[in-house]
């Protein structure tokens, strides 16, 4: 019985030891888990797929739209023709008196807008024609319609050619042709060809013709040349 006494003490002893010990032994720190900070951006995006054999694809490139062009244009200054002073001469008038563009509009009413400036870097270089809308436009001379064109500045808009070719007449914003107009055809002085509207860039509430002449270049492109001031070549 003694025996065992002694033998129960000496494993409490060593057990109470043995937990000092533990208790004494240096613990390293329990990791807390890692919460992402709240910071409020997105996560960053992919990166660019690096396309075929390592290379980016081609960025697309942007076609420019014709229709945005201001029609018509002036030719650039190496075409022009120079004069022996080393200048361009100054553009040539057709040949009589053109016809005013609006039927039954008296000279009288209409106003020389030719030189109006458009922002700090042109000038109209054209006729504005204020009317109603649906007004008969009319050819200011004979000739033949050479196109027929949209464009966001102009909206419909004829090009007609004079006679000789040399000239071209511009009428702009109108509402809709006359019946059958084709390009090509053959028109007198003071045939319908359209009517009054506001179509392309001009104001709704201030329906209007935009008429133009412009001297041709010797390509004869419809949409180029060198402008010539309309009222002189209206008068009565």
């Amino acid at each position: 019985m003694r025996w065992l006494m002694t033998f129960l003490l000496g494993v409490l002893v060593g057990a109470g030891g043995l937990f000092v010990w533990l208790r004494q032994m240096p613990h390293a720190p329990a990791t807390p888990p890692a919460v992402a900070a709240n910071t409020g951006a997105l996560p960053a995006p992919p990166p660019p797929s690096s396309g075929i054999d390592g290379k980016l694809p081609p960025a697309p490139q942007v076609m420019p739209d014709l229709t945005e062009l201001d029609l018509p244009l002036r030719p650039a200054a190496s075409d022009a023709p120079v004069a022996a002073s080393g200048t361009a001469p100054a553009p040539s008038v057709p040949p009589g008196k053109l016809l005013v563009p609006v039927d039954g509009m008296p000279f009288a009413k209409l106003s020389d807008t030719y030189d109006q400036p458009r922002g700090t870097e042109r000038h109209h270089e054209a006729l504005d024609i204020m009317a109603p809308k649906g007004a008969k436009v009319v050819a200011v001379a004979d000739g033949k319609i050479v196109k027929l064109f949209t464009s966001k500045p102009g909206g419909l808009t004829v090009y007609q050619f004079d006679p000789t070719e040399k000239y071209a007449y511009y009428y702009a914003h109108l509402d809709r042709y006359a019946d059958g107009l084709q390009e090509g055809a053959q028109v007198k002085r003071g045939d319908l060809i359209g009517y009054v509207g506001a179509t392309g860039n001009a104001d709704p509430n201030a329906p209007h013709l935009h008429f133009a002449v412009f001297e041709l270049t010797p390509e004869k492109q419809w949409w180029k040349g060198t402008p010539v001031n309309p009222y002189p070549l209206l008068q009565p």
